[in-house]
C-alpha cells in the first residue's frame, strides 16, 4: 500500500473529463457544487455538454432522465446525502423503473465530510439505494479505483450509483489493476478468516490483515467495491473456505455491506458474519479518524474482533 493519498473524488473529476473528451454523449448535470465535486475541469473543457441546474437535486435527476431519453450518458453530481435521499423519489420514478442510463456520482460519502456534521454525513445511501430495482451500487476503495470504476459505469447500461470520499485516503492500487462492476477484488489469500470491506475502509482492513498476518492468523480479504449486483461467488469463497467473515464499511451497518453480505451466508447455515461499520447512529462535527473510531472502524478493533471470531 502507498504512502501517497488521494481523494476519489479526484479520480472521478479526472476520469470524467477523459471520457467526456472521448465521447460527446457523456454529460455532467451539476447542481451547483462543482468545485466540492471536481467538475469545473468538465465545465472548463466541455462547456457544451456541462449543465448547472443550481441547487435543486430533484430537477437534476428529471433532466439526467431527458437526457438519457435521448441517447446522452449523464452524470448527476452531488453530495452523497443528497444525491441519495433528497432525489430518492425521482431516482425510483424516473430512473430506475424505467431503467435509464444515468449515473449518479456523489462525493462526500460516509463520514468523510467530517467536520461538516451530520447533516453532509451519508450513512444510509447505498443502503437506501441498493434496495431499488435495476440500480447498481459502487464505492471505489482508492483514486486509481475511482477512476476505473467511473469509466465502467459510463459503459454500463442501466442506472449506477458511485460513492466517493471527500477526504484523501490511501492509494492501494496499481494505475493498471482491473475492475470488473460485480466483481470483488481479492488482496489477499488466507484460510483462518475473511474480511471484506469496500471504499475507505479497505486500506484499514488491509491494515489489520497485516498485523494479524504478523500473529500467525491467515486472512482472505476482499475489496467489495459493487454493492450490487453484490459478488455471491466471492462471499460462498468466504464462506466455504473460511466460514468466518468481518465487514468493514462507512457506512450504517444496518442494510450496507454487512448486511448483504449476511444475506448471502446466513441462507448457508454454516457461517459467522461480524459487522464493522457506523452504528445506526448520526455522526458529529469532529475529524474524520476520530468519527471513525467512535464507530469501532479502526485496525485494532477489526484485529480484536477478527481474534475472538478464529477463536
Amino acid at each position: 500500500m502507498s504512502e501517497v493519498k488521494k481523494a476519489t473524488r479526484d479520480g472521478f473529476g479526472e476520469e470524467i473529463v477523459k471520457l467526456g473528451k472521448l465521447d460527446n454523449d457523456i454529460y455532467v448535470v451539476d447542481v451547483d457544487i462543482g468545485k466540492s465535486c471536481k467538475t469545473g475541469e468538465f465545465r472548463k473543457q466541455l462547456p457544451k455538454q456541462y449543465l448547472n441546474v443550481g441547487i435543486a437535486e430533484q430537477n437534476a435527476a428529471g433532466v439526467a432522465a431527458g437526457l438519457a431519453t435521448c441517447g446522452k450518458v449523464p452524470f448527476v453530481v452531488t453530495y452523497a446525502v443528497f444525491g441519495s435521499l433528497r432525489m430518492c423519489e425521482m431516482i425510483r420514478q424516473e430512473i430506475c423503473y424505467p431503467k435509464l442510463n444515468v449515473k449518479i456520482a456523489c462525493s462526500h460519502g460516509g463520514v468523510t465530510p467530517a467536520n461538516d456534521g451530520a447533516s453532509h454525513q451519508s450513512i444510509e445511501d447505498m443502503g437506501v439505494l441498493r434496495t431499488i430495482p435495476n440500480m447498481t451500487v459502487l464505492m471505489p476503495a482508492d483514486y486509481h479505483a475511482a477512476k476505473k470504476l467511473v469509466k465502467a459505469a459510463a459503459e454500463y447500461e442501466g442506472p449506477v450509483y458511485l460513492r466517493f470520499t471527500r477526504d484523501a485516503i490511501p492509494v492501494i492500487y496499481p494505475e493498471d489493476a482491473e475492475f470488473e462492476i460485480g466483481k470483488a477484488n481479492k488482496l489477499k489469500e488466507g484460510k483462518n478468516i475473511s474480511i471484506i470491506a469496500n471504499g475507505d475502509t479497505v486500506s484499514i482492513a488491509l491494515k489489520a490483515a497485516e498485523q494479524l498476518e504478523a500473529q500467525g492468523v491467515s486472512v482472505k480479504l476482499l475489496d467489495m467495491h459493487t454493492i450490487k449486483p453484490l459478488d455471491t461467488d466471492a462471499v460462498m469463497e468466504c464462506v466455504n473456505e473460511t466460514g468466518k467473515i468481518i465487514t468493514v464499511e462507512d457506512h450504517n451497518i444496518m442494510n450496507g455491506l454487512g448486511s448483504a453480505v449476511s444475506e448471502v451466508a446466513a441462507e448457508t447455515g454454516r457461517c459467522m458474519v461480524k459487522r464493522i461499520g457506523i452504528r445506526d447512529q448520526f455522526g458529529q462535527s469532529a475529524p474524520y479518524e476520530r468519527l471513525l473510531e467512535m464507530n469501532g472502524i479502526t485496525v485494532e478493533n477489526i484485529v480484536e474482533t477478527a481474534k475472538e471470531l478464529v477463536k
